[in-house]
């Protein structure tokens, strides 16, 4: 057996303490799952233990050897491998070549032994008992296929320890279950599994223990067969009130957009729906189902085929672009945040006033004194964790970083806001922020379209849910009426 530990681990930022004097253990041969709200410290641990980043002070042992890194290949070298939400795979590279990029096996006269690099990656994924073509490229793969080639390329290092930050994240159901199946046969090899997660519904199908950090300390250590759902979000958040959708907060009859026979070859087709004010509209449906090409195709983000869009009695033009959906009254909140919606680079600053940037200027200059003021009233707004607003976004946790993603659309005084999984990597709290944003905009006359692969979400925030499968249009749904069951049954194309 493996032991990998840490003694009053502590880490500091200028202004913030990000872990406090944390000490845990975790064994091998158990998956044990790391929890605890946006900027808790557990992202801070597990980099510590990668070797991403130093701590202050503070110990970290393997099999009671001192592990001192400068560098995550210090780690590597150690048998300690990371899987981060952000995948690192080549799209256009083949299965084989990601595992092994950069360390392909020769032969003798230098060149790469083919041979011999597919029979490697073959055991590899026989071990797990997966079947993937390892000629294919990743580009045609699915996403829990790729998912499955980011552990196997850590796995090709043969760690003692496996380190996964959100794996499930960007999976339907059915493929977070494929995940799991490679995850068990990985504690059968005696490796440490350190399963980072904010799908508290999945803990219990998977883990042995929960660790739960808060507030950048310890709460504690449990085994999962002693530990319940709600036992394990008093240990995250304290006393926390669940907050249901305001009762008597009806929608008006005017529609304030009408998606019109809306269709983009291979995507989505024949899409008509209408939205009205105050209302928020949920779109139900599974990974590959259409929900995200059409939010981008309303938005203008990209082009559709045929149909049309009209907001307030107006018809967009037919090749709409983001600025002019944005002048329509329309702002977007995409699916990927770190790709999409954030310049990580930038400082948080920025990033809350870029799409508002016609109200933070006066001609050709920047009025600076006007972003300040953007900026500082959507921190206070949407109680956005952060020390110094002039720090880089990628400095922030994700939970944050969703929320300067819709603090940066909300400074653009929207009528009606396209939210396309803003939950996902988030924490319970940082969700109920989301979700209390939709309702206050409600109130005040403005309008949601909101796509979530949690269906449990579109059941508690939404007056009314369509449905989509294969890029249609199925169903409508009223939450009040419809169960979890009955609507996933519809998501898969069956009848609730």
């Amino acid at each position: 057996m493996s032991i990998l530990s840490a003694q009053d681990l502590t880490k500091d930022y200028p202004g913030t303490r990000a872990l406090n004097k944390v000490s845990v253990t975790f064994d091998s041969g158990r998956v044990h799952a790391l929890l605890g709200k946006n900027g808790s410290g557990k992202s801070t641990l597990v980099k510590c233990f990668a070797g991403a980043i130093q701590p202050t002070s503070g110990k970290m042992f393997m099999d009671g050897e001192e592990l001192s890194f400068s560098s995550p290949a210090d780690a590597n070298q150690k048998g300690i491998a990371i899987v981060y939400q952000e995948m690192s795979l080549v799209p256009s590279l083949s299965v084989t070549e990601n595992i092994f990029l950069g360390r392909l096996p020769k032969n003798r006269m230098g060149a790469v032994n083919w041979r011999k690099a597919h029979a490697m990656a073959r055991d590899l994924l026989d071990q797990l008992n997966v079947k993937i073509d390892l000629g294919q490229i990743i580009s045609r793969l699915s996403m829990w296929q790729c998912q499955v080639v980011e552990i196997i390329k850590a796995m090709s290092h043969s760690p003692r320890v496996l380190i996964l930050d959100e794996p499930t994240s960007a999976l339907a159901a059915h493929e977070v279950n494929m995940v799991f199946q490679v995850l068990r046969a990985l504690k059968k090899q005696d490796v440490i599994i350190i399963y980072i997660s904010h799908k508290l519904h999945e803990i219990p199908e998977i883990a042995d223990t929960v660790t739960v950090l808060r507030d950048s300390e310890l709460i504690g250590q449990k085994d999962m067969k002693d530990s319940s759902n709600a036992d394990i979000l008093h240990m995250m958040f304290g006393e926390m009130e669940h907050k249901a959708r305001p009762q008597g907060m009806k929608p008006g009859d005017e529609v304030v957009m009408s998606v019109k026979n809306l269709s983009r070859k291979g995507k989505f087709e024949d899409v008509s729906f209408n939205l009205h004010k105050s209302e928020v509209l949920g779109i139900a449906g599974m990974l590959g189902s259409g929900r995200t090409e059409l939010l981008k195709s309303i938005f203008g983000a990209d082009p559709y085929d045929a149909g049309e869009v009209v907001v307030k009695g107006q018809t967009a033009k037919k090749r709409a672009t983001p600025i002019s959906m944005k002048k329509m009254g329309l702002g977007l909140t995409p699916e990927d945040r770190k790709k999409e919606g954030l310049i990580l680079i930038h400082s948080i600053r920025d990033n809350l006033c870029y799409a508002s940037i016609d109200r933070t200027r006066q001609g050709w200059l920047e009025n600076r004194k006007k972003r300040i003021e953007l900026a500082d009233e959507q921190v206070d707004s949407l109680h956005i964790k952060v020390s110094n607003l002039k720090a880089s976004a990628n400095s922030l946790s994700g939970g944050n970083q969703q929320k300067v993603v819709v603090g940066n659309w909300l400074n653009t005084q929207p009528g009606i806001m396209l939210y396309d999984e803003p939950s996902r990597g988030i924490d319970v709290a940082a969700k109920q922020q989301i979700f209390d944003i939709m309702w206050q905009q409600a109130r005040l006359g403005g309008s949601t379209l909101f796509v979530s692969s949690e269906l449990e979400e579109l059941l508690d925030t939404c007056h009314r849910i369509l449905v989509m499968h294969d890029g249609r249009i199925i169903a409508e749904v009223d939450p009040e009426t419809i169960n979890i069951k009955d609507l996933y049954a519809m998501c898969m194309g069956g009848k609730a």
